[in-house]
């Protein structure tokens, strides 16, 4: 059993403000982790299963950016699938997100966390009102938000046409922030990507709790799962600080190589489990945008890793470890 520990346990409280309204980061962690915590485990996304794997590089963006990882060649990550919820017991085809991240360390001081969820864009543009539409998930009104809050259309279309998957392997992972990628002479180009998949896997023959899991081990006993990495770039028209609205399919694309999974392992043994993939550990060559969203995205994953961390340091899994 691995154990790991947050340099600094004692974080600020971090604030989200739109006009006269605030939220924090550690209300947006009570939100999510609900009435009952479950120690020593994400507070969203609780479940999941380490992957391990490289991305091949083609060399295709390197006229956008300077990040070491866009050089043609092979990168070693640390990665992770999982599913929506707080329950690290979840059944997983019951989620209703399923989620990639990704962690690069090309050296001690350039790494990159990823993190990637199913829908290509945000149901809303700010932070309060992120917090407002979870808590009309949980109160069961999730409906009404959505008819009062018309910049969730383009989240709303792709929901109501959504069809999960019976594989992990089988599912399209987006960035949904923009990023800049920047090159040698400081150019910036906004941009999103998604991993796209290779494989079509309609439904699973695996039942339980444990479905998508299962299928993803076996399948990895058979060979590698390969995603084409996809970067869209943005134009003048495209506002990239906005998560909530979809660029046209129009845009340009560029393929930057694959993503090449090639083994797994039980998240609480795993490296995966020890990783806050923060969203802006971001290497050279590669910047945040002013997104409002990200930087919230970015707090409450630093709130949810100082309480597990916490719980580890006074003795979560110790029953595990002693088994």
């Amino acid at each position: 059993m691995k154990t790991y520990f947050l340099g600094v346990l004692a974080l600020p409280m971090l604030v989200f403000a739109q006009q006269s309204e605030r939220v924090t980061a550690q209300q947006f962690v009570d939100l999510q982790q609900g009435q009952t915590a479950h120690e020593g485990f994400r507070r969203a996304h609780a479940k999941g299963i380490c992957v391990t794997g490289e991305f091949r590089s083609n060399g295709s963006l390197t006229d956008y950016s300077n990040a070491a990882v866009f050089n043609k060649g092979a990168y070693p990550f640390v990665g992770r699938f999982s599913i929506a919820g707080n329950n690290p017991s979840a059944p997983d085809l019951k989620a209703p997100v399923r989620s990639l991240a990704l962690s690069f360390a090309t050296s001690a001081a350039q790494q990159w966390r990823i993190a990637m969820n199913t829908p290509p864009v945000m149901a809303v543009s700010d932070p309060h009102t992120f917090y407002q539409q979870i808590k009309a998930i949980q109160s069961g009104t999730i409906a009404e938000f959505f008819a009062e809050h018309p910049e969730s259309a383009d989240f709303t279309a792709w929901k109501d046409n959504y069809q999960p998957s019976g594989s992990f392997a089988a599912e399209q992972y987006h960035s949904i922030n923009a990023f800049y990628l920047i090159n040698d002479n400081g150019d910036k180009q906004p941009v999103r990507w998604a991993m796209r998949p290779t494989v079509n896997v309609a439904t699973t023959s695996f039942d339980g709790d444990d479905a998508l899991q299962n299928e993803l081990t076996e399948r990895l006993a058979a060979g590698p799962v390969i995603f084409d990495w996809v970067f869209t770039l943005a134009t003048s028209e495209d506002d990239e600080n906005d998560p909530a609205v979809g660029w046209p399919e129009s845009r340009e694309q560029i393929v930057a190589g694959q993503i090449a999974i090639s083994d797994w392992q039980s998240q609480l043994n795993g490296d995966c489990h020890e990783i806050n993939y923060d969203p802006l550990v971001l290497p050279d060559g590669i910047e945040a945008t002013r997104d409002p969203i990200l930087r919230a995205r970015s707090a409450a994953y630093a709130e949810s890793y100082r309480r597990r961390a916490v719980e580890v340091l006074n003795g979560a899994f110790e029953e595990q470890q002693n088994d």
